[in-house]
């Protein structure tokens, strides 16, 4: 049987652990499919990847184990229990393995303050870090006998790279590489660069806009690559996609739209940081403008409030006019466990790309617009076009299946 490698940069983070752990519960039979979209009936006839067949590996710049961070997460959210870490420890172990450490090139003073940073991740020459990342890929595939590999960006928020003149160009880009220019890459697009250069697919499940340059787009299709980003969509923004159109639909006009964030945990700490925090800020607010238009005011906030670790609040207010200019106003709060709701996700794509692969797709995965906060190069953000875009898409493929 075929077995394909999902590779996770940022590999003990809570995301990351949560994934590892979910999929090691799945695979025990100590745990449901809940929340993979690919378990559920539109699925039944696609050919995806067995989870079964799944083998992770990744990239990591801090000190620690799973188990920690498993322990870490059970402390914090409850959402990793202790029967069950106790229940996957070897296979949290055999994971951490496979782990090697990751790099972070022109990575900015929010990320590399983090505790636990390990030094020798911390790289001067690009070229010599993507030699590196494709090396830990190439052995990765290898020593597991994968038919294919799925390289997932999870790692902490980046600020926004400075405009290059390479940034446009693969070949400009390569030639910058080579020269060792400092200033054109941080490490989410030395990731790509290396993911592209030994033919595994790409997730950008963050918003960190270096991942998915023009170039290094360009790179993974050359390559005949599929990819996929930016920012998974998992809370606040999932609500949006699916709440904005409603007032559209039934001729309300929104006026404006105010939306306030507060989370801990490393991500938080972060985004405590201005720049990194004007990149997912960014990502997050774009929606409401490409749905309702450029008239609603709209505003995203976003705040470190350490105690809530994983744990994340968002509040919402909407203000709205109705017949006869009456105003109203509709509120929610949503709260819920971050690394539970990416993880599934995480999954899915993993599954969607390495069917790609295997079917001779390469380039932007547009059907996967579903899962991004940021869909790349897509226009489309509301979450009932995102989900006919899928549903279109595997009837497409299996169409096409069925007269081969």
């Amino acid at each position: 049987m075929s077995r394909t490698g999902l590779w996770l940069v940022g590999a003990r983070g809570g995301v990351s652990t949560t994934v590892i752990a979910g999929l090691a519960a799945i695979q025990y039979g100590f745990e449901d499919r809940v929340g993979l979209l690919t378990e559920t009936p539109m699925f039944e006839q696609c050919p995806l990847p067995s989870l079964d067949d799944l083998i992770i590996g990744g990239h990591e710049v801090r000190h620690g184990s799973l188990l920690e961070s498993a322990r870490s997460i059970c402390a914090d959210s409850g959402s990793l229990r202790q029967e069950l870490i106790a229940k996957i420890a070897p296979t949290l172990e055999q994971v951490d393995d496979r782990i090697r450490p990751g790099i972070l090139f022109n990575a900015g003073e929010a990320i590399l303050s983090l505790k636990g940073i390990q030094p020798d991740c911390i790289v001067e020459d690009p070229a010599q870090a993507v030699v590196r990342i494709e090396q830990d890929l190439r052995e990765f595939r290898e020593e597991n006998d994968l038919s294919g590999v799925v390289v997932v960006n999870l790692s902490s928020t980046e600020a926004a790279l400075p405009p290059h003149p390479s940034h446009g160009s693969a070949a400009e880009l390569l030639q910058q590489l080579a020269q060792g220019t400092t200033e054109a890459f941080r490490s989410s697009t030395l990731y790509a660069i290396a993911a592209a250069q030994v033919g595994a697919s790409f997730v950008n499940f963050t918003p960190s806009p270096a991942a998915l340059l023009p170039a290094t787009c360009e790179l993974l299709e050359e390559k005949g690559c599929p990819f996929a980003g930016s920012d998974g969509k998992t809370g606040e923004t999932l609500v949006k996609s699916a709440l904005a159109p409603m007032f559209s639909q039934r001729a309300l006009k929104v006026l404006s739209w105010q939306g306030y964030n507060m989370l801990g945990d490393r991500d938080g700490e972060v985004l405590s940081c201005s720049e990194n925090r004007q990149t997912k800020i960014e990502s997050k607010g774009e929606l409401i403008e490409k749905i309702l238009g450029k008239d609603v005011h709209s505003q995203v906030t976003i705040d470190y409030v350490p105690s809530l670790g994983d744990n994340k609040t968002a509040w919402d207010l909407i203000h709205f006019e109705g017949f006869l200019g009456h105003r109203m106003t509709m509120q929610f709060t949503w709260q819920g466990c971050d690394a539970v709701l990416a993880a599934p996700l995480v999954l899915d794509l993993c599954r969607l790309l390495e069917w790609a692969r295997q079917r001779g797709d390469r380039g932007l995965q547009q059907h996967c617009g579903l899962f991004f906060k940021s869909p790349h190069l897509s226009e489309i953000h509301d979450l009932s076009s995102q989900f006919g875009a899928l549903d279109d898409h595997l009837k497409r493929c299996l169409a096409e299946t069925n007269r081969r």
